[in-house]
């Protein structure tokens, strides 16, 4: 199921993570060559993609959310 980005937060080990609509959270690590994502490395470019929708796998699967 497609979530629109709706924040960012840094995790324990400093990666950002995409706060979906939906309430679940998803990594969003710029690590070439396996992911490529500059734009998540500037605050430009993250607030570029809010609103963006990204494929919550947790959704699919019916998990609650990570945060009310």
């Amino acid at each position: 199921m497609r979530q629109a980005i709706v924040g960012y937060h840094r995790d324990e080990e400093g990666h950002w993570v995409a706060e979906l609509a939906c309430g679940h959270g998803q990594h969003v690590r710029h690590q070439p060559p396996w992911a490529e994502r500059p734009w998540v490395t500037t605050e430009a470019g993250r607030r570029s993609r809010l609103g963006l929708a990204l494929e919550c796998t947790k959704c699919d699967r019916g998990e609650p959310p990570d945060r009310p």
